[in-house]
């Protein structure tokens, strides 16, 4: 009794660590993932519980051997190296499920017909009776798995694969497999939600999977328990007592999960699908759990009084032909528009294989999975529904009455005026990217800079987040108004023009993704030619208000090393080595930014072991550079590999000795409290620190730059007295920022 067993549970890949979690909830042992599934320990009464408690699996197998099979005599021996007298009777029926990878075997029918053959002579022979091939619910079902010609052999106790519930009638086109909608649950926190009393809704059920499953989880019913057939029902060691037992407890937790169940609704704009979700709701004992009704997403209704803030969930269609893109982008952008409308303070979730379709709802998902559909690889897109997550929309489509409004027409004067103020500028500075507006009319907060990149003119907005006193409906419509004149007035295809909302950044919130287009571009400055991006992250790459500043860095740098501390996507670095820099260190904590500086570094031609990446806390870095200073450990520095950071932060050791610089560019954030440092860090509170660690690398003669972009900031000077500083801040602030002088400040720094 009660003997152990090593058991493997198959899934969709995608699926692993789901499964890992919900087999140690069932009271599994020694659960280890691995690629489609997840191993696991116990006796036959906890795989029979996997079996019908598991909401993501496929199938529960239990090896019975492991052979190498490298021809068809070895695996029929190795098949017949079991007694399966101990597992079937011979007048019983069995299936053979075969699989093959890298192996001699490959062809899947002649495996499972040598596997098959194998087991019925073992019978025929001992007893002059062999048992009998049934497709359709064997009373065995045989699983083998050939990998690099070893085969494990399995036997099959779920029978069928543990997604079909018993529920399904009839689909839709392309009905979303039972598990995977229960993945998308769990993913999305329903579980915990649905405890808490937060209601479901799907505006786009179709056939109902999404809303069944949510009731299946949120009344605590087990997935199989209106499932027929088994296949450890025909096997011989099957413990019909304990699979009774099993049966009776799931049963009683139905009854008191179904008492507690919260609000479920489903809409879709097809009454069919909605006749069929509300059939297989029947079918699934929960018709009076779930609500179904006829419904366009463009109309789906406000929450019910009676629903708690809950769950948003949508498997929208994902679009396989190019003239249906268009018309699932209005359908993605109804999706959004309806979150916001109605389900602000709600969570969200939506699945789909295509991520522009998914930029289309216009909010910033929080979190993203991979899951597969079928062989489909899919994104999950978990949102919170607040406004302040709203990011780029792309252009609110032409709309002359908004375009003629009041405030749309208010706001395109100040920005023609602003246009013709900066035209001389431009043209006499070559200037190639500017702010051409920058909330000059409180109503309308936003930040517009144009940047005329090589390929084109591209438009980057960011919207300001408006106090929590302004209704959202108003904030929405002066967005509006402003984005519907912006192409006109400023040339720019509509398309091109890019939304982000503006907030202050956090920890390592500026690093974080909002999409993932991948799409960069080149735009000149001065020299250099540098690439931006527009749609992946809060900033472009390239801050334009420290234009003057990294002109600067160039005159300065001619005949001198030079370090960039904090360097984003190295620009500063770009400038320093045109204007004549003999070398250059580039320093930052994201490896991302350091990707995108060796980028820019290789589109000027700029390469070679004089120029380094190092990956680290600027902080850190710094002060063990200083150290090793003081200690007169001075070298030329780590030459490593191009392109490799051969420098460790403070906490790993320093791999070669430090080197003075000629010239430092300091250009701290303004608060981080990353989980990639040891510390945070505040400039306010912290500037003395780094700024005497910086200065300390300097060579005779060499130059500190040092800026920030924090508003209240003040230098503390006397506790500085010792060395020579000038604020140059007017100097370093060009026409188009100067409406807003306080956007940055910058001192030129030195040893007395």
């Amino acid at each position: 009794m009660n003997q152990q067993h090593r058991f493997f549970t198959t899934a969709p890949k995608g699926m692993e660590a789901l499964l890992a979690d919900e087999l140690r909830a069932l009271g599994a042992a020694n659960v280890s993932e691995a690629r489609a599934g997840a191993g696991f320990q116990g006796d036959i009464g906890s795989a029979l519980r996997v079996c019908l408690w598991s909401r993501v699996a496929n199938r529960v197998l239990l090896p019975l051997a492991r052979f190498p099979a490298a021809d068809p005599d070895t695996l029929y021996d190795g098949v017949q190296s079991v007694d399966w007298a101990e597992h079937m009777s011979p007048d019983g029926t069995l299936a053979v499920d075969f699989s093959s990878v890298r192996s001699q075997i490959s062809h899947t029918q002649f495996g499972a017909q040598k596997v098959k053959d194998a087991i019925v002579d073992q019978f025929r022979i001992a007893t002059g009776e062999r048992p009998s091939v049934a497709r359709e619910q064997p009373d065995l079902r045989i699983n083998v798995y050939l990998h690099r010609d070893t085969a494990v052999l399995n036997l099959d106790l779920s029978g069928d694969s543990l997604h079909r519930r018993g529920y399904r009638a009839e689909g839709v086109a392309a009905p979303l497999k039972e598990n995977l909608a229960a993945a998308i649950l769990l993913r999305s926190g329903w579980a915990e939600i649905a405890k808490q009393g937060g209601a479901l809704v799907d505006p786009v059920c179709g056939s109902g999977t999404l809303p069944i499953e949510a009731a299946l989880i949120a009344a605590d019913i087990a997935p199989g328990l209106q499932r027929g057939h088994w296949g450890f029902l025909g096997w011989l060691k099957h413990e019909p007592e304990v699979w009774a037992a099993l049966l009776a407890d799931a049963k009683r937790r139905r009854e008191a999960g179904l008492a507690r169940c919260p609000p479920i609704c489903g809409f879709d704009i097809s009454g069919r699908a909605v006749a069929m979700a509300q059939r297989n709701a029947e079918l699934a004992g929960l018709a009076e759990q779930i609500k179904f009704a006829q419904v366009s997403l463009a109309d789906c209704p406000r929450p019910g009084e009676d629903f708690k803030p809950g769950l948003l969930v949508a498997n929208p269609p994902y679009g396989e032909r190019l003239g249906e893109m268009q018309e699932l982008r209005a359908l993605y952008r109804d999706l959004g528009d309806c979150l916001l409308k109605h389900y602000t303070g709600w969570r969200a979730a939506v699945i789909t294989s295509d991520r522009e379709l998914g930029k289309a709802i216009g909010l910033r998902a929080r979190r993203l999975h991979k899951l597969y559909n079928g062989a489909l690889e899919c994104q999950l897109l978990r949102f919170e529904v607040d406004p302040k997550w709203v990011m780029r929309r792309g252009p609110v489509p032409t709309n002359p009455d908004i375009a003629q409004s009041p405030g749309a027409q208010m706001f395109a004067n100040r920005l023609r005026k602003n246009l013709k103020q900066l035209t001389r500028w431009r043209r006499q500075e070559d200037i190639h990217a500017f702010r051409a507006y920058d909330a000059d009319m409180p109503e309308y907060a936003l930040a517009v800079d144009v940047y005329d990149a090589e390929e084109g003119r591209h438009v980057h907005v960011q919207e300001y987040a408006a106090p929590a006193k302004i209704p959202e409906e108003k904030v929405r419509t002066r967005r509006h108004e402003a984005l519907s004149v912006l192409p006109e007035v400023l040339a720019v295809a509509p398309e091109h023009v890019h939304l982000k909302l503006r907030e202050k950044q956090r920890g390592s919130s500026q690093y974080e993704k909002l999409q993932d287009e991948k799409r960069f571009h080149i735009v000149r400055e001065g020299a250099c030619r540098l690439w931006v991006n527009f749609a992946d992250y809060l900033d472009t790459g390239l801050f334009l208000d420290h234009r003057i500043t990294r002109r600067m860095i160039g005159e300065l740098a001619a005949g001198r090393t030079f370090l960039n501390l904090f360097a984003y996507t190295g620009a500063a670095t770009v400038h320093a080595v045109l204007g004549g820099a003999t070398s250059t260190t580039t320093v930052d904590m994201s490896k991302t930014y350091l990707d995108w500086a060796r980028r820019n570094l290789v589109q000027n031609d700029i390469r070679g072991h004089a120029h380094q990446l190092v990956q680290a806390d600027v902080t850190e870095w710094l002060a063990a550079q200083a150290a090793l200073l003081e200690k007169g450990e001075v070298g030329e520095g780590a030459r490593g590999v191009w392109g490799k950071a051969r420098q460790r932060n403070a906490a790993g050791g320093v791999l070669a000795p430090a080197q003075r610089y000629g010239l430092i560019f300091l250009d701290p954030p303004t608060f981080s409290n990353s989980k990639r440092m040891a510390d945070s860090f505040d400039v306010q509170r912290d500037h003395v620190t780094l700024i005497r660690h910086a200065v300390a690398l300097l060579e005779a003669g060499g130059v500190l730059i040092f800026s920030n972009n924090f508003r209240r900031f003040k230098l503390d000077e006397a506790a500085l007295s010792d060395l020579a500083i000038e604020d140059i801040s007017r100097q370093t602030l060009s026409q188009d920022f100067a409406r807003k002088p306080k956007i940055h400040r910058c001192w030129r720094i030195a040893a007395k």
